[in-house]
């Protein structure tokens, strides 16, 4: 994928951070002079990326065919210069971005384009973390919280196995591989810790998500969404961020260390740098993806956690990569299939009850705005049928 050979490049030449700021012009003219078109006589930006897909399957917008070539470009940029950020969205985008180039090829009726949409979202997954099963039932799950469209699953999973496939067998492509090493005997006492350690990492999800979307929302009203000007502010703040502390540990992917916190100690506050990190990078108009950005934060956090409590290293980094992702994502299902996928079924209750208690916890927030929530999360909350996670958001507000 294009962030690997981003994130070579730089790791080798660590004067490209000061490009950083440069790099978000770039990104901002393109989003500004190419990233629009004009459907229902609105202007509707295609910066808006995974909210974007989400709401083509709703049946609410039109991914742009040109979306896949952009955000592949910009993803590359963003990775080059250090912004942080991963490779998932790219890819979940571009799946989509190829899939309503069939649906405008073929000329498909309203019900199978959805699910052309959801098949889209999946080959995406499937390819970017070589979980074929996982990014089946994500491609399912992502859209909507508390429904699954069953008749999806075929279509789903196939696009998945073909994108894992092409991308492993056609090109060679390795994914990374993260090792439990040990897996603690079921107890009761046990699993009153992993509860207590979900909910904690459901809170840290929340955290990043209302300080990404809240970035968000201030940049584009302080540069009255002028992308350009936005970005090369942004790119500024991490140039200014990696040099406070001194190390681009928290630029680009930063798979060293989230591959470091399943074997040693990392710095203990590694989880906020890149929890900061992230959410100026994509608040600001960069571009990328969050699931690994939030594996980093999950599993950093889990490893430093391991100074208080008396679990195995890997374990607690492996617990708090799934409930961190599965908190800002709210695909409970889809999180779960990836634990079993990415480490080899160790450890399956606990993270059946840590996908569930971080689900539950993270409460109506999430990554993406677009998500309709069809059924809430808990009686407690009164919440219309179908409304979006950013119409509940402004309620609150009211």
């Amino acid at each position: 994928m294009n962030d690997y050979l981003g994130d070579d490049i730089r790791l080798k030449r660590d004067w490209l951070i000061f490009l950083l700021p440069f790099g978000g012009i770039i990104i901002g003219y393109i989003y500004m002079n190419y990233g629009k078109v004009f459907l229902n006589n609105t202007l509707n930006d295609t910066a808006k990326l995974n909210n974007l897909v989400i709401d083509s399957v709703h049946g609410k917008k039109e991914v742009p065919r040109r979306m896949g070539p952009i955000v592949y470009f910009a993803t590359f940029v963003t990775v080059l210069f250090g912004g942080s950020t991963g490779r998932e969205g790219a890819a979940v985008q571009m799946g989509g971005s190829v899939a309503a180039t069939v649906n405008k090829f073929f000329k498909v009726n309203r019900l199978d384009k959805k699910i052309l949409m959801m098949s889209g979202i999946s080959a995406g997954f499937g390819a970017a973390f070589g979980a074929p099963i996982t990014g089946a039932v994500f491609g399912m799950e992502m859209a909507a919280l508390g429904k699954l469209k069953f008749e999806a699953l075929v279509p789903c999973l196939t696009a998945s196995f073909v994108g894992h496939y092409v991308t492993t067998a056609a090109w060679g492509h390795k994914h990374e591989e993260f090792i439990i090493r040990t897996v603690p005997e079921i107890s009761i006492s046990t699993f009153m810790i992993v509860i207590l350690l979900s909910v904690i990492f459901s809170l840290i999800s929340v955290l990043y998500c209302q300080l990404r979307h809240g970035i968000e929302k201030f940049s584009e009203k302080l540069f009255k969404k002028n992308h350009m000007k936005r970005a090369f502010f942004g790119g500024i703040v991490i140039v200014v961020l990696t040099l406070i502390v001194r190390s681009q540990d928290y630029n680009g992917r930063g798979l060293q260390m989230l591959e470091q916190s399943f074997i040693e100690d990392v710095p203990p506050f590694a989880f906020l740098a890149k929890l900061l990190f992230t959410a100026v990078t994509l608040g600001t108009g960069f571009v990328g993806g969050e699931a690994i950005p939030l594996f980093f934060i999950g599993a950093t956090l889990g490893n430093t956690l391991h100074t208080f409590i008396d679990l195995p290293m890997s374990f607690l980094a492996a617990l708090g990569l799934i409930a961190v992702f599965c908190g800002g994502a709210n695909t409970p299902i889809a999180a779960f299939l990836l634990a079993m996928e990415m480490f080899d079924g160790k450890g399956l209750e606990y993270f059946f009850v840590a996908c569930l208690v971080s689900y539950l916890f993270s409460g109506h927030h999430g990554l993406w705005p677009s998500q309709k929530i069809y059924e809430p999360k808990s009686r407690l909350y009164n919440i219309l049928r179908a409304e979006t996670i950013e119409n509940v958001e402004k309620k609150k507000k009211l």
